[in-house]
């Protein structure tokens, strides 16, 4: 058992297994002392207030999101204490590609941003996402028929991963001969380096960008009536050509974000499900409800606890002053058990009639736009597993007997989600 710090002094809120484990207790501690407040070990000024979420994230001239993934590790590149605001505006502008992932959309401010995210926009248009729609129908069926025959099994490994994999493969267009590769390289099943042609310094990124530079110079060299021809046509607003490269750069952040936050949400909403057969009864019944439990799911175990923003400006947040320069979390994990917007946060309610007011996919300019997708997956697949099955429950031989069950969850703070999911699965 990992027991939680008594105070907030003692708490080391990046590192802390306890937080890992169940951070909420410690969330709400520091969200009744201010719903702004600088944890103790590095100095980051924690927001877990959803008013206060919501004031940062829409603030993109005050705060930069160029720090978004690396936090306060290993830090900016040059020391911004004590600068006015104009002084740390520049020197973020002059020194931000210096920071890990810098390449990546979510790390970008406009007008940087606003151009490249707009090549995103054209790929997640109604049209194919409807065609997605279709997709996933007959995958869900394809992947679960296996599972529920089996009797269940690991859930992440044999249903999540591949299935949220699949989708956005479907949704980018590529190509059906390169997705079990592709599919079996991103889940481990296959080593990364014995696959032909790829360098695997950086791993996952660096063989989807290589993946991805084959595909879009191929479509531009001669062009096809397909997704990918239509991605590698894209053009920025202006209606200036975009480099191969950064077109690549949106389509492997879209596959790599958009599989981990879908996975997350798919093991957090069945592990919901499994322990509950009365709400899975309830479901099958009255599967309109099942939209609603996904929103209720995805507010009570944000599958993103929050990013970071560095203060270009003073600025005021929750009455809390806050220097440019400054190091700030938005926690969406804490944000959506906010009392103050949420009756009774800490109760998980499939009827709670504000779900959707949730913040779990972020708000303002970097919203995610790939959360229509994450939702009509974790629709579609809780729908069909309903009918499938007539009783679905957590395997105790993994996971311990009810009065002791043991989970294991990814060991980071930017992330919330399970490591494993063993469930015995009835057959209807």
């Amino acid at each position: 058992m990992i027991n939680c710090p008594s105070s907030i002094a003692d708490v080391d809120f990046f590192r802390d297994a306890a937080l890992v484990a169940d951070p909420y207790p410690m969330l709400a501690r520091m969200r009744a002392e201010s719903p702004v407040l600088r944890e103790p070990t590095q100095g980051v000024l924690v927001v877990t207030g959803y008013d206060e979420v919501l004031a940062v994230v829409g603030d993109h001239e005050s705060f930069s999101s160029c720090n978004t993934v690396t936090g306060p590790f290993p830090g900016f590149p040059v020391s911004l204490e004590g600068r006015g605001g104009p002084a740390v505006s520049e020197l973020i502008d002059r020194h931000r590609t210096e920071l890990p992932f810098s390449d990546q959309l979510p790390s970008f401010d406009p007008p940087t941003h606003t151009a490249h995210r707009s090549l995103l926009a054209r790929l997640i248009t109604p049209k194919r996402l409807k065609e997605n729609e279709e997709f996933v129908w007959r995958l869900a069926d394809q992947v679960l028929a296996p599972y529920v025959a089996g009797g269940g099994g690991e859930f992440i490994a044999d249903v999540g991963n591949p299935v949220a994999l699949l989708v956005i493969a479907d949704l980018l267009g590529v190509p059906e001969e390169d997705r079990a590769e592709l599919t079996a390289v991103l889940t481990g099943e296959v080593s990364l380096g014995s696959t032909a042609g790829a360098q695997m310094d950086h791993a996952p990124l660096t063989y989807l960008y290589d993946r991805f530079s084959d595909y879009i110079a191929d479509r531009r060299a001669a062009p096809r009536a397909d997704v990918m021809s239509e991605m590698a046509a894209a053009r920025f607003p202006d209606g200036s050509i975009p480099q191969v490269i950064d077109v690549v750069r949106v389509a492997a952040n879209l596959f790599s974000a958009g599989q981990e936050t879908t996975v997350r949400l798919l093991s957090s909403a069945m592990k919901l499900l499994a322990e509950d057969a009365d709400l899975q009864d309830r479901l099958r019944r009255e599967p309109e409800l099942i939209s609603n439990f996904i929103e209720e799911a995805l507010r009570f175990e944000s599958p993103i606890r929050g990013d970071f923003r560095l203060a270009r400006a003073d600025t005021t947040i929750g009455g809390v002053d806050i220097p440019a320069g400054a190091t700030v979390m938005v926690h969406y994990g804490a944000a959506n058990r906010d009392p103050r917007q949420f009756e009774n946060p800490d109760t998980f309610d499939v009827n709670r009639p504000n779900s959707r007011r949730h913040i779990a996919f972020g708000r303002g300019i970097h919203s995610c736009l790939g959360a229509p997708l994450a939702r009509t997956e974790a629709r579609i697949l809780l729908q069909r597993l309903l009918a499938r099955s007539r009783e679905i429950s957590i395997d105790e031989a993994h996971h311990g007997e009810v009065d002791g069950r043991r989970f294991d969850y990814v060991p980071t703070y930017i992330l919330r989600g399970l490591t494993e999911l063993h469930l015995t699965v009835v057959g209807a």
